[in-house]
């Protein structure tokens, strides 16, 4: 590993919230409501900007500097990379809500051990600093609270840190969150997060659209209209659009710090999807990492056994990924969250 670069794992927050005065049929549109210039100044006291966004009827998809930002009409997903200061948007966020007649339900904040840890600013040099932060930010309603790290046994160093706050003892969300974190990628596959000569002539939509293409990750999900955006001199992101569901790529290809994620929002018993399994085959398998670690995150639905364990042995079919720890932990009002460890078998 490198002695220093750029920080790859991302810090992930999402917020949920229901309506004070009225089912949310009178406002459907509700936390998309809030204008861009207010996310814009959120974003400006986090350190990152918008760089290309798109929208459907369920929700809004912005590419970040650094990472994504996803508004539903009760739920903010953000998460950003580098040295960014995630935690400074848990104030404005909720404001902004308010002013739309909106309440805090639930909040989630996650991430996984850094790269660099030493190279990020307070409070994230601390998981226990970042939690006291939360749990400031956020009002006393949310009283069903937790903070976990899930350690695998394999590999100390790769750790899930989670901390939820619910102001319900069940959770309200039915979508299965799947965040897949990948380092030391495959020198050859990284080099299509590459822009190659003479693409500095073309802007970075098209040389994203040519990553996409290159790499393979357009057949991911082929129902998924994908927003992606190419960095100078490297690396990559995209937010994929596919109805109500989203997923989201990033990616740090240079060798001795090299790094990817894919995250996708989905539901285990929708007819017509995919099982997640081919889908976490197929994302893996764009850039053939030597370590993978997989966190999902149930909530209102039960936690599926059956579904932990065919992920496993897809992956250990397809890819030669051999699952080297399993961590179950529960979140009052959040749900069930699964980390799982994968190295190839050869290790």
């Amino acid at each position: 590993m490198a002695v220093s670069g750029f920080e790859g794992f991302e810090k992930r927050l999402e917020l949920r919230f229901f309506d004070d005065d009225k089912p949310i049929t009178n406002n459907p549109m509700g936390l998309r409501l809030i204008d861009f210039e207010s996310l814009d100044q959120v974003l400006n006291e986090v350190q990152c900007t918008v760089v290309s966004a798109v929208a459907n009827r369920c929700f809004d998809a912005y590419v970040l500097s650094e990472s994504s930002l996803f508004v539903y009409p009760t739920k903010i997903i953000i998460k950003t990379c580098g040295t960014t200061q995630l935690l400074k948007s848990i104030r404005p966020l909720i404001h902004l809500a308010r002013n739309l007649g909106l309440t805090l339900r639930a909040c989630r904040y996650s991430r996984g051990s850094f790269i660099f840890p030493k190279a990020q600013p307070f409070p994230y040099t601390s998981f226990k600093d970042e939690v006291i932060v939360v749990e400031e930010s956020l009002p006393k309603s949310l009283c069903y609270r937790k903070a976990s790290v899930m350690t695998p046994s394999n590999n100390p160093s790769r750790a899930w840190h989670v901390f939820t706050a619910s102001a319900d003892v069940e959770s309200d969300e039915s979508v299965v969150v799947v965040e897949v974190c990948m380092t030391e990628l495959d020198r050859v596959n990284a080099r299509s997060f590459f822009k190659r000569k003479g693409d500095e002539k073309n802007n970075s939509d098209s040389a994203g659209k040519e990553m996409t293409r290159l790499s393979g990750i357009d057949n991911i999900n082929a129902n998924a209209f994908i927003c992606d955006f190419a960095f100078d001199p490297c690396g990559y992101s995209m937010n994929g659009v596919d109805g109500d569901r989203y997923s989201t790529i990033h990616v740090t290809p240079e060798d001795g710090f090299s790094y990817a994620s894919f995250e996708c929002g989905l539901s285990l018993y929708d007819d017509g999807h995919e099982d997640i399994s081919e889908v976490l085959s197929r994302a893996i398998d764009v850039f053939r990492p030597s370590d993978v670690s997989i966190a999902t995150t149930y909530g209102g639905e039960d936690y599926n056994h059956e579904v932990t364990k065919r992920v496993e042995r897809l992956l250990a079919k397809k890819l030669g990924l051999k699952c080297r720890s399993r961590i179950m932990d529960e979140f009052p009002g959040s749900g069930t969250v699964i980390y799982q460890s994968f190295t190839p078998r050869r290790k």
